[in-house]
């Protein structure tokens, strides 16, 4: 039974990461996405 325990505990650790590493590069890319914006912007003026 504590294999059983250990596995769950071992997959839930790695979705959690898995779910910060995607949270991570969508902050970077919504960063991204603002300063071309803001560079659109500038070229407009």
């Amino acid at each position: 039974m504590s294999y059983l325990f250990a596995a769950y505990s071992l997959i839930w650790v790695l979705l959690f990461a898995y779910i910060l590493s995607i949270a991570r590069r969508q902050k970077k890319v919504q960063d991204d996405l603002s300063q071309i914006q803001d560079w659109i912007d500038r070229q407009k003026k």
